[in-house]
């Protein structure tokens, strides 16, 4: 006999994109169904389970109920306390305070858009999202942008027909992880995938005309399959013309298998130098296409690499050509700045305010050109 999972109220998964930090969290799966990327280490000692779908609604009707309250009490000038709200649940006046705390974030971000959680949750029944995208619209129906996340292997399996559905039904941006375009590359991290199902998978996302992120990992292949990872993802790129190519440059986390490999010295991986070079030919090579170009993460050492192509390109590429061709002290300087908040960007290297912060920061952790990277790995870990 099948247990029933028991409804234990409101749930928030892990992570979220940068770009949806604004966006309200609905959690439709938990954890990841593949959990085998050797660079990734959310979810390694979690189980994937599909939440039943009653309990997403029950989500959505509490938070709609919770926005309702304080929106109400915003109109009639009232000040109500969180406590006080979290009373009104009809469920015995025991509130649910964790829907509560996501109704207030959505209501002061303007209620614009929201993230189906976890790491795949379009692995579930077409019918099944396709349920909960109606409710989500019929709750908020001013919601401007519903998204999620969905491996390529996934993708390439719905049909042409349930992806329009969902479209139609309100999903309108889907997050992939290609992380690489080589099919070496992709074997070697155990991605699941390889480089003809991400075209598949991402050209899918773009005919049902839903908007299509992209998230590629510049240094994932280390020394070895620098320029490959570099040349076969653009290639692939190239072939889907995404809306959205975001950069997340490769870090090494605690708890993820990569991270060991690199210290037992089976994975060469690269420096802030080689790595900007990789970077430099990644996006050299992007071409015919009209993708928004974003370097939205703390990982990631150039901010200045966002634009659209094809107009933006040479103003993106500036930087990294400016910083390759700097002699090493000077690169170093720029690296620590940045990786410590001294340096914002390529330009405050010659701010000389800015370049004494990151001068002092080379001083006190005793950064040279010879360790700065061994330096940089350590400083790192606190933003991963």
């Amino acid at each position: 006999m099948k247990t029933i999972e028991p409804y234990n109220g409101f749930e928030q998964g892990p992570i979220r994109p940068p770009s949806e930090a604004e966006s309200l969290l609905i959690r439709i799966t938990r954890n990841c169904p593949w959990n085998r990327c050797t660079f990734c280490p959310i979810y390694k000692d979690a189980t994937f389970s599909l939440r039943p779908v009653d309990h997403v609604l029950k989500d959505i009707d509490a938070v709609r109920f919770y926005v309702d309250a304080i929106i109400g009490a915003e109109k009639s000038g009232s000040i109500i306390s969180r406590r006080e709200l979290a009373k009104l649940t009809q469920n015995g006046g025991k509130g649910d305070f964790r829907a509560l705390h996501a109704a207030s974030a959505f209501v002061a971000n303007g209620m614009k858009s929201i993230f189906i959680q976890d790491g795949n949750s379009l692995i579930i029944k077409p019918d099944d999202i396709i349920h909960i995208l109606l409710h989500l619209k019929g709750a908020f129906p001013q919601v401007e942008r519903i998204t999620s996340y969905a491996r390529s292997h996934t993708i390439a399996r719905i049909s042409d027909e349930n992806m329009s559905r969902m479209a139609n039904a309100g999903l309108n941006r889907i997050h992939i992880g290609m992380e690489s375009g080589s099919d070496k590359v992709l074997k070697m991290v155990k991605k699941g995938t390889d480089k003809a199902m991400q075209i598949v998978a991402g050209k899918k996302v773009k005919q049902a005309g839903i908007e299509l992120s992209e998230y590629v990992m510049p240094g994932l292949g280390g020394k070895a399959l620098s320029r490959e990872n570099a040349l076969e993802t653009a290639d692939a790129l190239n072939q889907i013309n995404p809306d959205f190519i975001r950069l997340r440059t490769l870090a090494i986390p605690a708890g993820a298998p990569l991270t060991e490999q690199f210290r037992e010295g089976t994975f060469d991986k690269m420096g802030e130098v080689d790595t900007a070079r990789e970077l430099l030919l990644f996006l050299e090579e992007l071409d015919g296409i009209g993708s928004n170009v974003r370097s939205d993460h703390v990982l990631n050492l150039f901010p200045e690499i966002d634009g659209v192509l094809p107009d933006d390109k040479k103003r993106m590429i500036q930087p990294l050509q400016e910083f390759l061709q700097l002699d090493p002290d000077e690169q170093m300087i720029f690296c620590v700045g940045r990786r410590t908040h001294r340096i914002a960007g390529f330009s405050d290297l010659g701010n000389p305010v800015q370049r004494a912060y990151a001068l002092e920061m080379c001083a006190e952790l005793g950064a040279t050109i010879d360790n700065f990277d061994s330096v940089i790995n350590s400083l790192m870990q606190r933003f991963i």
